[in-house]
């Protein structure tokens, strides 16, 4: 890999990150959470990142990149909850402590060098439904609607540049990094916390809180199918075919995320 491509792939995952996120926020403020987590919650970066991976060093290690991707998403599930329940206390303590719990997480992955996809579908599956109950059962934060939205041109650009800065700095790592630490930052909950983030400045702290329960929701589903269909398409189908295919089923299982946010979420 030349530098020019490095730097090629850095400027479109910035681009295409940013807009995703400017996209995201402004669905938020102007249709609620529940549509803005949704959407946010749709594969985005991941779909970036293993493309790009896939191009740069062949279809078979992107395939090979998705085996800790359902443990490392578990993480970015976790660091969801974890953030809507400590973020009672402030909304940097709530940030800080979610995303060293993530770090943290995520470091097991490397020291006990995990390295086998039924071990993390299986951790998925675990800490996926030990999320699931603090969002249903622990935490009582209803989804909010229309707070502030109307926004000048220039305040959306810093959006995109905030969040784009944020997702290209994660292709970095996962690019420098090799399949493993690839597939540990290809699930870094970079989409999630721009969205905090910004949701916290735009609208306020419950704001923020509030959109983490559709973003959990949609996230832990969509993307772990998309990674998923990745890792057995992409080898007999290639990049192009592979990646549209693998988008194409998402679109189902988002669908049926979408009535579920839509009908069940408070």
């Amino acid at each position: 890999m030349n530098g020019q491509d490095f730097w090629l792939d850095i400027l479109l995952a910035f681009l295409a990150g940013g807009g995703w996120i400017m996209l995201i926020t402004v669905a938020a403020d102007r249709f609620g959470t529940k549509i803005g987590g949704f959407i946010g919650g749709l594969p985005s970066t991941i779909v970036v990142s293993l493309l790009f991976i896939g191009v740069v060093q062949g279809p078979a290690t992107a395939s090979e990149v998705t085996t800790v991707i359902p443990l490392s998403m578990a993480f970015s599930g976790i660091f969801l909850a974890a953030y809507a329940l400590l973020a009672k206390k402030g909304f940097f303590i709530g940030l800080i402590l979610s995303l060293l719990l993530w770090f943290l997480l995520s470091s097991l992955i490397i020291v006990f060098r995990i390295n086998n996809f039924i071990f993390a579908t299986s951790g998925y599956l675990i800490l996926f439904l030990l999320a699931w109950l603090v969002f249903t059962k622990y935490l009582d934060i209803p989804s909010l609607g229309v707070v502030r939205p109307h926004f000048s041109a220039g305040y959306l650009i810093l959006r995109g540049l905030f969040g784009g800065f944020i997702i290209a700095f994660t292709v970095v790592i996962s690019k420098l990094g090799g399949p493993i630490f690839g597939g540990i930052f290809g699930a870094f909950p970079a989409v999630f916390m721009s969205t905090i983030i910004i949701s916290y400045k735009s609208n306020g702290l419950e704001f923020s809180r509030s959109i983490t329960k559709p973003l959990f929701f949609s996230g832990m589903i969509n993307v772990i199918i998309y990674s998923t269909a990745v890792r057995y398409l992409y080898p007999g189908y290639g990049l192009v075919w592979g990646t549209m295919l693998s988008y194409l089923i998402s679109m189902v299982s988002a669908f049926l995320t979408f009535l579920f946010i839509h009908k069940k979420l408070i």
